[in-house]
């Protein structure tokens, strides 16, 4: 590894976050030179963000902590686009309502990561729709759009991929990775922000906006990629049997949270202990380095530090005393997802697969069915055959809930209403 004189690259190369750098040598002497400003780019495409944002809010998180100035910043004018990165089908387009409303939700989640104020270290917000917005047509065609060449944009990933499976690549969303580079600029104009941080997928439009500083006013700009994360299994990081892992509370709860990095592959533990823990070093490889009973430590450990930052320590410890519970004393558990019955439905009788699905234990009917047929579903910890069996009053139990399990770590309360 190469040796580095400023704390933010020795950190994130230590920890693995990244993938590519672009002039990594001269970066490191800026940094070691003095504080520096260097923003993400988070489109408003949904109301929550994911874990898959995780290990971008994190590289913020680290070059905070060695004295820099994060910027936030929210796509309400590249959301009007949609990235065209990764993705196989144009994304609906949402109004500007629907962006705003995602915005507002969006950001709540950063302020358990980032300290934000009017400090020189302190991160802020900005919003890509200040500037975007405001574009006009000609001008900016003339000003940076004579800098992009076509036969190059193809090149991309995000664009020639879509070609490659011959599926639709709108106009609109070929103008994301100008519109993109454009922010770059901006952000260095208005904020003197000269790194760019993102995940691998973002490479070639880092690396249109450190270029397009260069040609327009000779700036020397940066960008940092991380690994697109997949477990050890080759499954996407961030994707479960129950859909993405939303870091907003009320998309996921913080007991189903803590339950993703509990359920983390013994080959995952140390990876994710170092991108998505504060923890030294010295302690993450004295947890990963256990066997057996040591390993389901570091899986707790992971679990606890990682919903503690996400949720707060308080959230993160009741979902541990709940899981301890329910799994080492075959209770219920205060935290547990509720998936709510009516108690007339109850006394005519609720179909078993029925509320395996409603609940989010299985995606459909046909597999709660297969989850019953595997005597893979259990009522209260007992083990149910009967996929046609309805569940009423005589279910509730002495908490006058009824426990529903979907395998040995999925488990849900359902509630009467």
């Amino acid at each position: 590894m190469a040796h580095f004189t400023s704390p933010f690259m020795r950190v994130i190369y230590e920890r693995g976050y990244v993938q590519d750098c672009t002039d990594r040598e001269a970066l490191d002497a800026r940094l070691a030179a003095g504080p520096q400003a260097a923003y993400v780019g988070y489109d408003c495409t949904a109301d929550s963000l994911h874990v898959g944002h995780l290990i971008s809010i994190m590289m913020l998180r680290h070059w905070q902590r060695a004295g820099h100035r994060p910027i936030v910043l929210m796509g309400g004018g590249t959301s009007q686009i949609g990235d065209p990165s990764g993705k196989d089908a144009t994304r609906q387009l949402l109004s500007k309502e629907e962006i705003a409303h995602n915005k507002a939700s969006i950001l709540r989640v950063f302020a358990r990561f980032l300290k934000f104020g009017d400090g020189p270290s302190d991160a802020i917000v900005v919003d890509n729709a200040d500037w975007l917005d405001e574009l006009r047509y000609i001008p900016f065609l003339r000003e940076v759009g004579r800098h992009f060449s076509v036969n190059r944009m193809l090149t991309f990933d995000s664009v020639k991929l879509r070609l490659e499976r011959e599926q639709p690549l709108s106009f609109l969303e070929f103008n994301y990775m100008v519109l993109q580079a454009y922010d770059f600029l901006e952000l260095a104009r208005r904020h003197d922000c000269s790194v760019q941080m993102g995940g691998s997928d973002q490479w070639g439009n880092i690396v249109c906006g450190v270029e397009l500083g260069r040609r327009i006013e000779g700036r020397a700009l940066f960008g940092i990629v991380a690994p697109l994360l997949t477990t050890s299994s080759g499954a996407k990081m961030g994707k479960t049997a129950a859909g993405a892992v939303w870091l907003n509370a009320n998309r996921l709860s913080a007991y189903e949270y803590w339950q993703f990095w509990r359920n983390a592959d013994d080959a995952d533990v140390g990876r994710f202990l170092r991108l998505f823990t504060d923890l030294p070093l010295s302690t993450v490889e004295r947890l990963e380095s256990g066997e057996d009973a040591d390993i389901n430590h570091a899986k707790e450990v992971l679990a606890t530090e990682a919903t503690t930052l996400c949720h707060g320590a308080e959230a993160a410890n009741a979902a541990a005393e709940t899981a301890r519970r329910v799994f080492g004393q075959g209770g219920t558990g205060d935290n547990l997802p509720v998936c709510e019955a009516r108690r007339d439905e109850l006394e005519q009788g609720v179909p078993i697969i029925g509320l395996l699905q409603r609940s989010g234990l299985a995606q459909s009917l046909g597999e709660a069915r297969r989850l019953v047929r595997g005597n893979g579903v259990r009522v209260n910890d007992e083990t149910v055959t009967d996929e046609m069996k309805k569940l009423g009053p005589g279910d509730l139990n002495d908490d006058g809930v009824i426990k529903l399990s979907a395998g040995k770590k999925r488990h849900v309360v359902v509630k009467p209403v």
